[in-house]
């Protein structure tokens, strides 16, 4: 058992069940019945959301019990999603098959990071949108979740690297409160980003 299959196992659901606040704003910049991959969605909050939406979800985790959830969570919703179990390590979506991708507290080590982003950004078709949301560097000064590595932690320079290609919508660094199930609460630093592809 990996290391979220441990911490998806306990009861209920460890970041709740109600979509991030900033990606639910943000998604009002989706087209209506968007293909949106979602990484790293573990127990299905935010691609479960996106699907009552009426977007169509491909939420892919590296955790079986965490996608067990979250086909849980559709089934109650009555919504349908699609999961894909992989490891970001060497999983390459299909190219060109989503309009939106949605990357939310995704924290990847540094010798990951920057390829695993530039593979997932294949999967954007042109125009195709980046939503982003994790926690930056400051966050260690808080104690609302998120990886006690700083190495793990996101800044926008950091992003604007890792993403050269595409065109900044919207950048943040700063504060904010979560309240998204025991994983998140409280106050945090935050690092946010919406980038579309080009042409």
């Amino acid at each position: 058992m990996n290391f979220w299959d441990q911490n998806f196992s306990v009861e209920g659901y460890k970041y709740g069940t109600a979509p991030n606040a900033f990606m639910a704003d943000q998604a009002l910049r989706l087209q209506r019945a968007s293909d949106v991959l979602v990484p790293g969605d573990g127990e299905g909050r935010n691609g479960v959301w996106l699907a009552q939406q009426g977007h169509r979800v491909t939420a892919m985790d590296s955790s079986r019990v965490g996608l067990h959830k979250a086909q849980t969570l559709a089934n109650e919703r009555q919504v349908a999603i699609q999961t894909v179990l992989a490891d970001l390590n060497d999983w390459t979506p299909e190219p060109n098959s989503a309009d939106a991708l949605v990357l939310i507290y995704l924290h990847l080590p540094p010798s990951l990071r920057a390829a695993a982003h530039q593979r997932l950004m294949t999967a954007l078709r042109p125009r195709g949108l980046l939503i982003l949301e994790a926690f930056h560097p400051r966050q260690l000064s808080h104690s609302s979740g998120g990886p006690k590595d700083e190495a793990m932690l996101y800044t926008l320079d950091m992003l604007r690297q890792d993403f050269a290609d595409m065109h900044e919508l919207l950048a943040y660094e700063g504060e904010t409160s979560l309240n998204e199930g025991p994983g998140h609460q409280g106050l945090a630093h935050v690092t946010r980003w919406v980038a579309q592809k080009a042409d």
